[in-house]
């Protein structure tokens, strides 16, 4: 890896379900996921500059600079380690914005992983998870780079093999606000937790799907029309739609029958993210 800049990816996740167990005194939510790192990813390129500014180039994806998780993580991690040093980040995205692939969450840990080391900081994994926290519930996950069953707000972590999955996933062409869904009075807040085994063994829904379909009726439908290739299920609070596909050959065919009506795009998932694979790091660790 050069000194001077690097080129990472941030890989997209999939909640294979998710079950909100309780409401909590700080307004967050107590919930239960199984994360799946999937081979979607953003692409970010850092640059060391001479000054302490912070700059973002690249596409513009609809979100202003002083609220991009890219940004404020880039931010963050300087105020923290009072380093002098500062970066140009060019941002590509392929994750869509607003689908429940945690797009701008992984973009932030990222971030994080790659000016840690540009900037020679030196904070562990865990710290790093610590500041990644801050930013959201899902950033942990992608700092310490492992497929995993999360808890609490989704920064309780155990991590898990999944092994070769695939999954076709299904892009409808709205966002959807995850305040706008955990705030709904109809959202299931009392979800019955349940062990990693049974949620390996694919049980479990995604109790935000509910209230998703009465927001947004088109997707009621969307989901109604993809059962006929397996159990359609949306990921996160997302507008993306993902099925289960029992191999790479059944995916790349399902996609190709479902791209006549919809956005699509077979994906392979991963236990471990790329970004430590490049970066040497040991996932799940310290």
């Amino acid at each position: 890896m050069e000194s001077s800049a690097v080129t990472l990816p941030a890989p997209a996740k999939l909640n294979l379900f998710l079950h909100v167990t309780g409401r909590r005194q700080d307004g967050y939510h107590d919930i239960q996921t199984v994360f799946q790192l999937i081979d979607l990813a953003d692409e970010l390129r850092f640059e060391l500059i001479q000054s302490v500014e912070i700059f973002r180039a690249g596409d513009d994806y609809g979100v202003n600079e002083s609220d991009d998780l890219v940004f404020r993580a880039a931010k963050l991690l300087q105020m923290v380690t009072g380093t002098r040093q500062g970066a140009r980040i060019t941002v590509h995205k392929h994750i869509p914005v607003g689908a429940g692939l945690g797009g701008g969450s992984s973009d932030a840990a990222t971030t994080l992983l790659a000016l840690n080391r540009l900037w020679n900081c030196q904070l562990s994994l865990i710290r790093l998870a610590q500041l990644g926290l801050e930013l959201g519930a899902d950033v942990p996950v992608f700092i310490h780079g492992r497929s995993a069953f999360g808890s609490g707000i989704g920064e309780k972590l155990h991590y898990v093999n999944l092994g070769q999955r695939h999954y076709v996933l299904v892009f409808n062409p709205y966002r959807i606000s995850t305040a706008e869904v955990f705030n709904h009075a109809a959202l299931p807040r009392g979800s019955v937790p349940i062990s990693l085994s049974e949620a390996l063994a694919g049980a479990g829904r995604n109790d935000c799907e509910a209230v998703v379909s009465e927001l947004y009726p088109e997707f009621e439908q969307a989901l109604a029309e993809l059962k006929k290739w397996g159990k359609p299920r949306m990921t996160g609070t997302g507008s993306c739609i993902f099925l289960a596909m029992p191999d790479k050959k059944a995916a790349i065919n399902a996609a190709r029958e479902i791209k006549c009506r919809y956005t699509v795009r077979a994906v392979r998932g991963l236990d471990v993210s790329p970004v430590h694979e490049m970066l040497g790091l040991a996932p799940g660790t310290g």
